[in-house]
């Protein structure tokens, strides 16, 4: 029982975050989709209070369980680092967290020209829900599930079929490298249904939208996650919004 105890204390500290997350992300989506789609989500679900629950319980559900496993993968897998920030960490994660968070800002300038929905998304402004659940939900719910448990699932299932000769300690990087390509995405294609909601199709530009920002940005937070540990990965991915939507609000509202 005991060496379950830490995977389980874990799992429950992250669960806080979930929940609020979950709640936050759910009321930024409805405020970003139009009235028609709400209207016929809540007529599916019953009511808008049923459907905030259900995202809710989902992302609770979803980060307990990929916490609890991912842990003991992570401890498998030898990925599992001491849960704190050491200086000499931050001072390389943050300035390139800066860098890529200005990148990612760009999307309203380049992709926003392209497509006048997303412009006109972007000008509509940011919710104070859209801004903490990005960082709560994206920044912590989004790596536990993409990168904590899933991108270690997928490397310990090739260390076991084709490495298994080699110690946790000495697993080639090609191992991490092709779960991180794996995770980063499904990462982006996890984003497919909410951007078909928001702008009703998917061209190929939208497409390719979604796998260049989420794709791309994906495969940085899995080499953050491989080099330094899951928590700098989070302050990674929440860092990136925090700088985007800042930078957003000083130029664009």
């Amino acid at each position: 029982m005991r060496r379950w105890e830490k995977p389980l204390k874990f799992s429950l500290a992250m669960l806080p975050f979930a929940i609020i997350g979950g709640w936050l992300i759910c009321v930024y989506q409805f405020d970003l989709y139009d009235e028609q789609v709400v209207n016929q989500m809540i007529a599916q679900l019953g009511s808008y209070e049923l459907a905030v629950a259900i995202g809710v319980i989902q992302s609770a559900v979803y980060a307990i369980v990929c916490s609890f496993f991912g842990y003991i993968l992570a401890e498998k897998l030898g990925l599992l680092r001491s849960f704190g920030f050491e200086k000499k960490v931050l001072v390389v994660v943050l300035p390139r967290v800066l860098i890529l968070g200005i990148i990612f800002s760009l999307d309203y300038w380049i992709f926003g020209r392209l497509i006048p929905e997303i412009a006109d998304s972007y000008q509509a402004g940011i919710t104070v829900a859209g801004f903490a659940g990005s960082i709560l939900y994206g920044g912590i719910v989004e790596e536990l599930l993409l990168r904590f448990f899933f991108m270690s699932l997928v490397a310990f299932v090739i260390w076991k079929l084709f490495f298994k000769k080699y110690e946790k300690e000495h697993i080639p990087v090609m191992v991490f490298v092709f779960a991180n390509v794996i995770s980063a995405l499904l990462f982006a294609a996890g984003h497919l249904p909410a951007t078909i909601t928001a702008f009703g199709t998917l061209t190929p530009l939208l497409l390719f939208r979604c796998f260049l920002l989420n794709g791309g940005f994906g495969l940085y937070f899995g080499y953050v996650y491989r080099k330094y540990g899951i928590q700098y990965a989070m302050l990674a991915h929440a860092g990136l919004h925090i700088v985007s939507k800042v930078i957003w609000l000083v130029f664009i509202r």
